[in-house]
């Protein structure tokens, strides 16, 4: 490395996320003065171009926050505007939006599993080369991820963008005939789910900790997935639930200036969404077969307590989370009775609604007020990845601190660690309204 009193590298972009934007590490010495995580897509201005709209449409405007989640959008939009009207949707068209969650879990975590993460666990640059040397198990994960979509064009319509989803259920619901053949594929997918596990828990792990709050939704008997409570476990292991009508309270959002998104912080200190999140809060109700397999992967039993703390290791939660899905999808199938009608009526009705749900990469918060006519006159929409930034940018200062103390201090292996600890959270930086450019000052 050479040696100046200041030296600035730029990288081009940011591999194996989606969206772009930029890293600056400012140097002095052997001491990492900041890190400052820039997101510079221009503002997508979803919230704006809801006003204005029918209190029918933010489900599928809101679809097209993301190809990879849209469900997530679509489902928190429904929760949100469902319960601004005082609806409540019948417990079989839940279970119907449940299981079509459960297909947006398998695919979603299936691709950031195989295709963007694990080739940083296998030195390899990207799925194509992992293809080379791991044939078959990048076919395994393009297994899983067809799995997935299977659920959501069947439930949904298609797989990027369902168009069956409506508020207060669906335009239509599936038979037990078109859901029977389901199974069967679902059946094939819990094996290579239990693989994908046994594979990931082969990797080798840096050994490092989050030192951050957890945000995940909590329901009383079951994993939280379409819907639930927001639940805080702090760092000191008190565990908490605040109302959903509250979200905007706890958690504040706030502009800086590095970055066109907005940095969220839940009672003033940064917090961390997402699957560690999800495991720590909720990780004692995950099914036998889950939690079976958190055990076998290494990652503890959550009914004995046990909080995975380890970024790193967020790869094995998600294939936990996948066996979970899998699991949860058959259940949900095998007890299926069509429910006497598609939907629910929601007539207008004046009033503010929230809802939230937990998208792949975490908590998902929607909020709309609507007029006498279910017109929408404001909306707010706090996604996981912005809620993250915060404490993604401590954790990206503690890695290249530790790299840079520890001798290791190039640019470019700078630039390696710091893509990587940025993939252990599967950002969707265009969700975040939106990498990775790496600007490196030395002094």
């Amino acid at each position: 490395m050479t040696h100046r009193s200041s030296r600035v590298l730029r990288v081009g972009s940011l591999a194996r996320v989606e969206g772009e934007g930029a890293l600056l590490l400012r140097v002095a010495g052997d001491r990492v003065e900041e890190a400052r995580l820039r997101i510079y897509e221009p503002p997508r201005f979803f919230e704006a171009f809801l006003r204005g709209r029918a209190y029918t449409e933010p489900p599928d405007i809101t679809s097209r926050v993301c190809g990879i989640c849209p469900v997530a959008y679509q489902l928190s939009a429904c929760n949100a505007v469902e319960d601004a009207c005082g609806v409540t949707v019948d417990q079989p068209l839940r279970d119907l939006r449940r299981l079509l969650y459960c297909g947006e879990w398998i695919e979603s975590h299936a691709l950031h599993i195989y295709l963007l993460h694990a080739p940083d666990f296998l030195g390899c640059d990207d799925a194509i080369g992992l293809a080379r040397t791991q044939r078959g198990a990048v076919e395994r994960g393009l297994r899983l991820k067809q799995a997935g979509n299977v659920l959501l064009e069947r439930l949904g319509g298609r797989a990027i963008h369902p168009v069956n989803v409506r508020l207060g259920g669906f335009h239509r619901v599936p038979t037990r005939a078109e859901l029977r053949p389901l199974a069967e594929r679902l059946r094939q997918a819990a094996d290579d789910a239990w693989e994908t596990v046994r594979w990931a828990a082969g990797f080798d792990f840096p050994e490092a900790a989050v030192d951050t709050d957890f945000l995940a939704l909590a329901a009383q008997d079951t994993y939280a997935v379409e819907s639930g409570m927001p639940a805080v476990l702090r760092t000191d292991g008190v565990r908490t639930t605040f109302r959903t009508s509250a979200f905007l309270d706890r958690v504040r959002e706030e502009q800086v200036p590095h970055s066109t998104a907005l940095h969220s912080r839940l009672d003033g200190r940064p917090h961390l969404t997402g699957p560690l999140a999800r495991f720590g809060v909720s990780g004692h109700l995950l099914s036998d077969t889950a939690r079976q397999a958190a055990r076998e992967a290494g990652l503890g039993d959550p009914v004995d307590g046990d909080v995975c703390r380890n970024p790193y290791r967020s790869i094995l939660v998600r294939a936990v989370e996948v066996v979970y899905a899998v699991d949860e999808a058959l259940r949900l199938i095998d007890a299926y009775e069509p429910p006497p009608r598609p939907c629910a009526d929601v007539p207008p009705v004046a009033g503010t609604g929230h809802g939230a749900t937990e998208a792949p990469r975490g908590l998902l918060y929607h909020r709309y007020r609507l007029d006498d006519d279910g017109t929408v006159t404001d909306a707010r929409i706090v996604p996981p990845t912005a809620q993250n930034q915060g404490a993604i940018e401590d954790e990206l200062a503690r890695t290249a601190q530790a790299a840079v103390a520890g001798g290791r201090a190039s640019d470019e292996e700078l630039t390696r660690l710091c893509e990587r600890a940025i993939r252990n959270h599967d950002p969707c930086i265009s969700c975040s309204t939106h990498f990775l450019d790496l600007t490196v000052v030395r002094t």
